[in-house]
């Protein structure tokens, strides 16, 4: 598949290696496919990396004073190569498929063959002096380059309320992962949220010691546990804890009310026996504030069922 965006850029410094790099990861953060020259070996592999460049959907001139010199007078380089194979190709390509950014070059030079094309250029000189560097609002006329948006930004919607939006949508991706309500342990605890998890189930074990514990709210300080994502629940009524005594408190319905204070036992579908305390109900209240519900617990598998 063909890169969203290649950058072009020369060595001139570690310095501004590091540099490009940043802008590469932030153009990466933004969901681009970046193409970087440093990640190139050149030799047998050039034609096809070439191929690769020329493909690209945009290509992004790093254009210091150095570039420019580069490509100018030192033929052999691989800013020459680069730029003799966009050179080959460029008049076949739509006019904002190239663009240059200008850093470290304060009269905006340009390598001689592009400077009759006149590309659209974005200025990312910084004067350290007057405290002026580039910032997010470059990084936005680069977005809005890429995407084929006017300049104009009256009717934009800022990258920035793009980033919340993004960030709003992976923030609740994560809340129904499945693997945020899971464990492998046999034993543990935790702060249950059961609204925000698929299912209201909460995983733990694995193989043929798996469990898991599905609820809905009941009362002020009680839950309801169902035996739908395994085999039977039940609700310890005496101090018996042998497998036997636990295994006569399962019942045949569908589910038990559990109060804080008291334990459940459950049996998966291969058999084997958990027991799950219940250490703490919040009812849900919709009133203002709103309050989710939840449920804290501890667990514990009986290896021994």
């Amino acid at each position: 598949m063909a890169a969203d965006l290649f950058i072009s850029y020369a060595w001139t410094s570690g310095q501004h290696q590091q540099w490009v790099h940043l802008l590469a990861a932030q153009l990466k953060a933004l969901g681009y496919d970046v193409l970087v020259d440093a990640d190139v070996d050149y030799g047998d592999s050039l034609t096809g990396f070439m191929r690769r460049v020329t493909e690209a959907a945009h290509v992004l001139l790093i254009v210091d004073t150095n570039y420019v010199d580069r490509a100018d007078n030192f033929p052999e380089s691989g800013v020459a190569v680069e730029n003799t194979w966009l050179a080959s190709v460029l008049t076949d390509r739509p006019s904002d498929w190239l663009t240059a950014l200008f850093k470290d070059n304060d009269n905006s030079r340009l390598p001689q063959w592009l400077t009759e094309h006149k590309p659209k250029g974005h200025w990312f000189n910084a004067d350290a002096d007057a405290g002026d560097f580039p910032g997010s609002e470059q990084i936005e006329d680069l977005w809005r380059w890429v995407e084929g948006l006017p300049p104009n930004r009256d009717h934009a919607v800022p990258i920035s309320r793009l980033r919340e939006r993004s960030t709003r949508l992976e923030r609740q991706a994560s809340k129904t992962d499945p693997t945020q309500w899971r464990s492998p342990s046999l034993q543990g605890e935790t702060h249950f949220p059961f609204l925000d998890a698929p299912g209201h189930m909460f995983r733990w074990g694995y193989g043929d010691s798996e469990f898991a514990l599905n609820v809905s709210g009941c009362g002020d300080d009680s839950i309801y546990v169902y035996k739908d994502s395994i085999q039977a629940v039940g609700v310890v009524r005496g101090s018996g804890t042998s497998v036997a005594e636990l295994e006569a408190y399962l019942i045949p319905g569908r589910t038990v009310v559990a109060k804080v204070g008291q334990t459940v036992v459950l049996m998966n579908k291969d058999g084997m026996l958990s027991v799950v305390e219940i250490v703490g109900v919040q009812r849900e209240s919709t009133g203002s504030p709103y309050v989710a519900p939840y449920v804290d617990f501890t667990w514990r598998v009986i290896e021994e069922s």
